[in-house]
């Protein structure tokens, strides 16, 4: 048996104009009453570790494992700036969701406080930003699983067959240790959220050690000429890597989309986000030190699994790299897992207003997680890992992520003029310079994304725009709630004043 909230009242329209339902927003009262576990049918079991284990999960070893080596001939010995910079960019885009995730603690993340601040129009392209996001960069991280998991088979004196090992853009036919990874992680979300932060907290701390064993190695080869010259690219090279690298941080808003499963969620989502935004930060920072430091600037360019082949040089054995490339797998599978699930609420999220078919908050009584929602989500992604290239994908999720968070800094400004003083456990320091800076980074990141990508992007939307008109406006439950059945007659205007303003 499943439960389906809002699925016995999608028929009816609302009657309202285009620009009036793109305008309305959702009652706060309603979005906290659908979070309750009656309602929903998941259980409240994720205490303020396991959700900072998930944010961290999400966000550590992505730019570290997978992208670093694509990154470093983009900024030279500077590349360490560049992930300052993208850290700065994402900290103040973290800092909105602290405060946000306080006062609007549920799932959803971006999407449902879109929705709350600033209406169903823009809501849903959060929330088709955030589709991307997460799918697509399930996708990239798990892509990244051949390249180590070749690694660890050299160890034993096997050769993995290239064609299986990578999609067909970089020469393969079909990326299966990707595609594997991926199941994998659909198959502990099913079992259940507890059992699935239990695996992800383990694996974190294992990712953390490995990562730690990398920076003693590679300081022991350390030679500072090698940042000699700092910024041989430039301004501009330190701005390109940092577009790149944004999609190193991206997890921390994972945490954001488990507001329905967490234990406090007022006083532990915010804390989760603040906390693992800095502990991702500075280990990013040392890493890429440390591997800069090891080995001149020039020396990534062309390379595959990076730090494993530093660790062999400097160490001259097989058995340190060995650990590292099994660590990064662990890695790569514990960034599938929580992002996964992210992308699963906040389909469920989307699924429960309305805004896509209601299979996707269909909630197993027996599991209590979305079954169906997981296995179609799941099988989506495992096929763009099996077939799609790491450059392409990367910076198509770093696009709409960047959207996404400038949309959740507009909207702790939208709702401190809207709703003063509704009760919030976290307040973004300097308010508004902290969320407009953030909205200027993120552009400024935005511009610097490549041609090809901003076309994707384009395409993209205009797919969303059509699915909106064509379904989500028709079955959107905060616009049927104002009980306006007649598309021929002006809608109540006192509901749809309150919904809008």
């Amino acid at each position: 048996m499943e439960n389906s909230p809002t699925s016995g009242t999608r028929t009816s329209r609302a009657g309202l104009s285009l620009t009036q339902q793109v305008k309305t927003r959702k009652p706060l009262h309603m979005l906290k009453k659908e979070s309750d576990t009656q309602t929903t049918g998941l259980r409240r079991s994720l205490s303020l570790v396991q959700l900072t284990m998930i944010s961290v999960g999400a966000t550590l070893g992505t730019g570290i494992f997978v992208v670093l080596g694509d990154a470093v001939p983009i900024a030279g010995p500077a590349i360490w700036i560049s992930f300052v910079v993208a850290g700065i960019a994402a900290m103040l885009s973290a800092l909105s969701y602290a405060e946000m995730a306080g006062a609007v603690p549920v799932s959803g993340s971006s999407y449902s406080y879109t929705y709350v601040t600033m209406g169903e129009g823009l809501a849903w392209i959060c929330g088709w930003c955030l589709l991307l996001e997460y799918a697509v960069s399930v996708a990239a991280v798990a892509v990244g699983a051949g390249e180590y998991l070749s690694e660890v088979a050299k160890a034993f004196g096997v050769e993995l067959p290239h064609a299986l090992i990578q999609p067909p853009g970089d020469g393969g036919v079909f990326n299966v240790p990707a595609v594997v990874i991926v199941l994998l992680a659909v198959v502990l979300l099913i079992r259940g959220s507890r059992e699935s932060a239990v695996v992800n907290t383990i694996l974190v701390g294992l990712k953390v050690v490995v990562l730690l064993l990398f920076i003693l190695v590679a300081f022991s080869a350390f030679d500072s000429r090698n940042f000699e010259p700092l910024a041989p690219m430039g301004l501009a090279g330190i701005t390109a890597a940092s577009s790149r690298l944004f999609f190193s941080y991206i997890g921390f808003d994972a945490a954001s989309t488990a507001g329905d499963e967490a234990k406090n969620p007022q006083r532990d989502l915010p804390r989760a986000i603040v906390i693992s935004m800095a502990a991702v930060t500075v280990l990013y920072v040392a890493v890429a030190v440390a591997a800069v430091g090891a080995r001149p600037w020039g020396w990534f360019d062309g390379q595959e699994s990076a730090l494993v082949h530093i660790l062999e040089e400097v160490t001259g054995t097989v058995w340190v790299s060995l650990i590292f490339a099994i660590g990064a797998v662990i890695a790569i599978v514990s960034i599938v897992l929580v992002t996964l699930y992210g992308q699963t609420r906040i389909l469920m999220a989307m699924s429960r207003d309305g805004m896509i078919p209601p299979v996707f908050a269909k909630v197993s009584r027996r599991t209590q997680t979305p079954v169906a929602n997981t296995l179609i989500t799941g099988g989506a992604i495992a096929a763009a890992a099996g077939l799609i290239p790491l450059g392409e994908l990367a910076d198509a999720t770093s696009i709409g992520t960047l959207f996404a968070f400038s949309l959740v800094s507009i909207s702790v400004i939208a709702l401190r003029r809207n709703q003063p003083d509704i009760p919030r456990t976290f307040r973004v320091p300097l308010y508004p310079f902290t969320p407009i800076l953030a909205v200027a980074m993120c552009l400024v990141l935005m511009v610097n994304l490549g041609g090809s990508t901003w076309i994707v992007f384009v395409i993209w939307m205009a797919l969303g725009a059509g699915i909106y008109l064509a379904y989500g406006r028709r079955n959107s439950v905060v616009a049927q709630s104002l009980r306006v059945r007649d598309v021929t007659t002006e809608p109540k205007s006192a509901e749809v004043d309150q919904l809008q303003n």
